[in-house]
């Protein structure tokens, strides 16, 4: 048996005890060296390593071993002997370049990483995803830090985690060297010889080694010669983070971490904050480590009226340098950020100190993105070759609110690993290059959702990771160019944009002219011959949408005596039916002149672009073709906005003429397609024509288009947009009173003041904000009740209803029984709500043979008096727990439960409703291989040795079974539920921040494509006359910009959507807690005003879930309609 490691004599036992609990990084390298003395150990690679093992053999040090030996074992690695010849450089200690170095070493090549720094001081925590816990519980982070992701934690901190990696390297023969600058290569001086480094000091032993790989991970700023890199730039984004001090006290533990709010869905909390503070912010995000660590974007002119920016300048970094930033206005703005964030239960916040000893806050630009056009390449000298690889941000910097910088940044140290033992193996240097970049592609679209789900077979094989790789995509002839011979010539000169010079290859003007004549031709009255007095008629446009949809158009009735009134007919039309917006209004149209031909172009471009099938084809198929590609998102949100407008305007009516409420309700829902519609309503609404009196073409106020309606200034067509029959330029488009900036489907317009507004401040909108009496709260998901509260849209299981609960205190008339037609329910249901009472009926009649016959009749709506007109929606328990459980969220993947949440199902499988027994509505069952694998790797944790000594520690097991004074009735399925409402809402905010990233690109590219669509159309528009060929030319590169313009439009218009689909699972999780927080109290205790509330959240969480359904069917329309096109 060994001796305790604890016992006199034992020093070497001790070391390595002091080792492993190191916290610094000079320390760590200390220990380690004082440990390799001690024992007598010299060398480097896997042959430390295993003397190591030899020499100490105690149980703590043997438990670690055994991970390690696991891990070695694979046999991607092949005994450690793949690279055995292989010398590597690694550039940079960060996780990224440490993890790199780990592959490296385990497959047998001699490892040596340099690092400018000495020490580890960045306490900002970084999201973790499951493969990367499970990969770093198998090098046996848990061993070197007790409380790595204990429970439901997800995150680390950078530093934490750089000590955990370096630890581990160090154990598997990597050298370290700190204090020693890469500042370049020098090729071999001969034949025979090697790659050396050039490295500051020179004095460093690091001058002499040769290697033939080189992985750089030395961050953004740092990329090797002969890397090119792009730039994604977005509007001006500026990043706070801040870290206070950890006490770890009971106060603390109780405040619930924030796994990521956004403004993009969750517009009342940002306001609110702004109201309180005048702090405006556009997301935080709050994670509890070794520090209380707040990350957050903040609007610069909220920092200027703060004081923390002193003065507004253009350039980005003369806007934030030290000269013109008040630190202590900054300390205050994040101070009480945070104190908001957190309802102010943070006791003393008090800022953790940096590597300078001063106040852990830090602002930072994060506008421009940069990543490489290559992952990899191999330098070639005086026939020494040396191969050339990026990891880390000096590969793809990422965006930091989607929290993918270190899971993808491990992805990228697996492929450069593989890459290395594809060279050692002899591959073919254009080979390796072309698996190596094949694999890069993935990078930026990989995400825990399209990785393998069985992250306990992951490897640096990429076929164990990345499902359905293609490693042969690109080919070798494909990427000769980074094959360099020679020395390389950096060219510091950016590539000029030559957009407008490839555009004016092809004639899109006699294309566009061509197409129209073709579709108009046979109609009467219509001949196309130019684009000005052949559409005055409106007939041509009449023709042109009756040959593509005659649905909407019927050409033998329209009166060719009105021009107007035709021209304003076919707007409305093509914008409510097609999505196609106006460029120029009714009366333009019907008195075109010369200089409204470029307005009629660009609008009958869209025409082409949605229906550009030739007319032979067409006339195969008499069905009314549907708009290409994804105009149906355009299409869709013109709806809403108008439903929108519909349903303000009747909810006014309905309060004025309360004997018409009924009716009015009943007209709404059909109409709109938003209350309680079926799939049929939902179909109705994207391919019939409007038949509601009130939706008749509106009068339009906007005559001339060429001025805009908010600033008056003339408006070109590149920047010109339309709502409501309103010209303007995109950026005037905002709201009346928070200029926000405001995009199609997602505004609001009072006809009373002719004001634009967003839909927070709308005055009474309904059908898309939570209710006005209470402020919407931040996800609560680090308590108990969090975790009995879950987000609807993961999926997660219902608390079960208790046993012999009373039934709802108001008696209700019965519901239709099977058999029953749906005629015989009363008035007051509606035929969406029936539709609703009949899915529901049938786990009622289930659960009645068990629980016998109803005391009381159940499961209808009646009116409200006290509602004003509202429906009252009484429902059983067993109901209520169906509708808790619809995942209506999309047909992506939803959230697997975990282990214990399945066993609990299995038991009590009688507590389901009886649609949802026997179903697989959780998961794919390779889906659930990631949670397992988790929770094993959690019970190998608790059932090592290490336990022991981890027991010891009081701080954190005190911290961690701290009794928040709730009742622990449910761990396990607390536990579970807990962790996927953190995960669902993860999944949220990362995807709202990504569209958030996407709008403000595209903002971007639109005003780059204004500018120069500006000075294209002044020279059409010159009257000095200019030659015919070259007015040709600048009509198609105009028209070359309308097509982008265009394609974007439609982009934006699908993020639009996504907005939209954002917004409804927000306010279903909100609904539903708050339901919940009703259901959960006992009948018996509940007042007349609670049943009220109850039934009114309800009906509330019942619309949403319509218009989530209905959402859900727009886009498999829009899918359906992309497949055929």
């Amino acid at each position: 048996m060994s001796v305790p490691a604890d016992e006199p004599g034992n020093v070497a036992h001790a070391m390595f005890e002091r080792f492993l609990h190191a916290g610094e990084c000079r320390e760590v390298l200390g220990c380690f060296g004082e440990l390799c003395q001690q024992l007598g150990l010299q060398g480097s690679g896997l042959q430390l390593y295993h003397s190591l093992k030899a020499a100490l053999n105690y149980w703590s040090a043997k438990a670690l071993w055994s991970k390690l030996d696991k891990k070695a074992g694979h046999k991607v690695y092949d005994q450690g002997k793949a690279c055995a010849s292989t010398k590597c450089l690694v550039v940079g200690a960060g996780p990224c370049g440490l993890r790199v170095a780990i592959e490296l070493a385990l497959l047998g090549a001699r490892v040596v990483l340099l690092e400018k720094r000495d020490s580890f001081s960045r306490n900002n925590v970084l999201h973790l995803w499951p493969f990367t816990i499970h990969d770093l519980r198998a090098l046996g982070a848990k061993k070197f830090y007790g409380r790595f992701c204990t429970g439901t934690l997800d995150h680390i901190s950078i530093r934490q985690l750089q000590l955990i990696l370096l630890k581990v390297a160090l154990l598997l023969g990597v050298e370290v060297h700190i204090n020693v600058k890469f500042e370049g290569l020098v090729p071999p001086t001969r034949k025979a010889g090697g790659w050396q480094a050039v490295v500051q000091p020179s004095s460093s032993p690091l001058t002499h080694y040769k290697f033939d790989v080189l992985i750089s991970a030395g961050g953004g700023k740092f990329v090797p010669e002969g890397f090119k890199r792009k730039e994604t730039r977005g509007k001006l984004a500026i990043g706070i983070t801040t870290n206070f001090i950890n006490r770890h006290s009971r106060a603390e533990v109780e405040v619930a971490e924030i796994s990521g709010v956004a403004r993009i869905y969750n517009q009342k909390f940002f306001q609110n904050l702004y109201n309180k503070t005048g702090i405006d912010l556009e997301n935080i995000v709050y994670y509890k480590d070794d520090t209380h660590y707040f990350v957050m974007t903040a609007k610069k002119q909220s920092l200027l009226k703060k004081g923390v920016i002193l003065q507004d300048k253009a350039d980005i970094e003369s806007l934030l340098s030290p000269e013109n930033v008040n630190r202590d206005a900054l300390l205050s703005y994040a101070k009480e950020a945070a104190n908001f964030s957190t309802n102010y239960h943070l006791p003393e916040l008090e800022f953790a100190l940096n590597h300078r000893d001063l106040p852990d806050v830090d602002m930072f630009d994060f506008t421009c993105m940069t990543r490489s056009e290559n992952a990899a390449l191999v330098r070639d000298y005086n026939g020494a070759r040396l191969l050339l690889g990026l990891v880390g941000d000096c590969l793809v910097e990422p965006f930091w609110p989607l929290g993918t910088g270190v899971a993808r940044g491990f992805l990228a140290a697996f492929d450069a690993a593989w890459m290395v033992r594809r060279w050692a193996a002899g591959t073919p240097p254009l080979e390796v290059l072309a698996e190596r970049e094949s694999i890069y592609q993935h990078l930026s679209q990989t995400s825990p959702d399209n990785t393998h789900k069985n992250i306990s077979q992951y490897s640096i094989d990429p076929a164990t990771r990345y499902p359905n790789i293609n490693l042969q995509a690109i080919k070798p002839s494909q990427v000769r160019d980074l094959y360099l011979v020679g020395t390389v010539e950096v060219d510091h000169k950016r590539k000029s944009d030559n957009r407008l010079i490839t555009a004016a290859s092809g004639d899109f003007y006699e294309e566009l002219l061509s197409w129209c004549q073709a579709s108009t031709a046979g109609y009467r009255g219509v001949a196309v011959t130019n684009f000005t007095t052949s559409w005055t008629s409106g007939l041509a446009l009449c023709a042109l949408i009756h040959r593509f949809r005659p649905d909407l158009v019927d050409f033998d009735s329209v009166d060719s005596q009105d021009a107007v009134q035709i021209h304003q007919m076919m707007l409305d039309v093509a914008e409510q039916e097609l999505g196609i917006q106006p460029v120029l209004s009714s009366l333009e149209m019907a008195t075109m002149t010369e200089p409204d031909r470029l307005g009629l172009i660009t609008y009958l471009s869209q025409f082409y672009e949605a229906f550009k099938t030739s007319p032979e084809v067409e006339e195969v198929s008499k069905k009314p073709l549907s708009p290409r590609g994804t105009r149906g998102a355009i299409l869709f949100l013109s709806k809403l906005q108008k439903s929108r407008n519909l349903t303000h305007k009747r909810a006014q009516d309905s309060a004025q003429k309360d004997a018409e409420a009924k009716r009015s309700r009943r007209d709404t829902e059909l109409d709109t397609g938003l209350d309680g519609d079926t799939l049929d309503s939902a179909h109705e609404l994207l391919q019939t024509t409007v038949t509601d009196p009130e939706q008749l073409p509106r009068e339009r106020t906007g005559e001339n288009s060429d001025a805009c309606y908010f600033c008056g200034s003339h408006v070109y067509i590149l920047e010109r947009a339309s709502a409501e029959g309103r010209f303007f330029h995109r950026g005037c488009f905002q709201c009346q009173q928070c200029g926000a900036t405001l995009r199609l489907g997602d505004y609001a317009f009072n006809e009373e003041d002719g004001n634009f507004y967003c839909s927070l401040h709308y005055p009474n909108l309904p059908g898309m904000d939570l209710s006005r009496h209470e402020a919407p709260a931040l996800p609560d998901l680090g308590d108990a009740d969090a975790a009995t509260d879950p987000p609807l849209d993961a999926g997660s299981p219902c608390v079960p209803p208790k046993e012999g609960a009373p039934g709802p205190l108001q008696p209700t008339p019965a519901a239709p029984q099977q058999g029953e037609e749906p005629g015989t329910v009363e008035d007051a249901v509606d035929a969406g709500d029936v539709e609703e009472q009949e899915l529901l009926a049938q786990p009622r009649e289930d659960a009645r043979e068990e629980e016998g016959p109803p005391t009381e009749p159940q499961g209808v709506a009646e009116e409200g008096e006290e509602s004003g007109g509202r429906r009252k929606i009484i429902l059983t328990p067993l109901e209520k727990l169906s509708l808790s459980t619809l995942n209506l969220t999309s047909e992506a993947e939803p959230d697997p439960p975990l282990k214990p949440a399945r066993l609990w199902l299995q038991a009590v499988p009688e507590a389901l409703p009886a649609p949802w027994q026997g179903q697989d509505c959780w998961k794919e069952e390779e889906e659930l291989d990631m949670q397992k694998t988790l929770e094993e790797s959690d019970s190998e944790e608790e059932e090592e040795k290490e336990k022991e000594e981890e027991g010891t520690d009081l701080g954190i097991m005190a911290e961690l079974c701290l009794n928040l004074g709730k009742e622990d009735v449910h761990p396990t399925c607390e536990h579970t539920l807990s962790r996927r409402a953190r995960e669902a809402h993860m999944k949220r905010f990362c995807k709202a921040q990504a569209i958030q990233r996407r709008l403000e690109e595209i903002e971007v590219t639109f005003r780059e494509l204004e500018q120069e669509g500006i000075k294209l159309e002044k020279l059409l528009r010159d009257e000095n006359g200019s030659p015919a060929d070259q007015q040709t030319q600048w009509t198609n590169q105009l028209l070359y910009l309308v097509q982008k313009k265009n394609s974007l439009m439609i982009e934006e218009s699908d993020l639009m959507i996504a907005v939209q689909e954002l917004k409804l699972e927000e306010q279903q999780w909100q609904l539903d807690k708050k339901l919940r927080s009703y259901m959960n109290r006992e009948e018996t205790l509940k007042t007349p005003e609670d049943c009220r509330a109850e039934q009114e959240t309800l009906a509330q969480l019942l619309k949403v879930v319509n218009e989530r359904n209905l959402l859900i069917h727009i886009q498999e329309e829009k899918r359906l309609s992309e497949l055929r096109a």
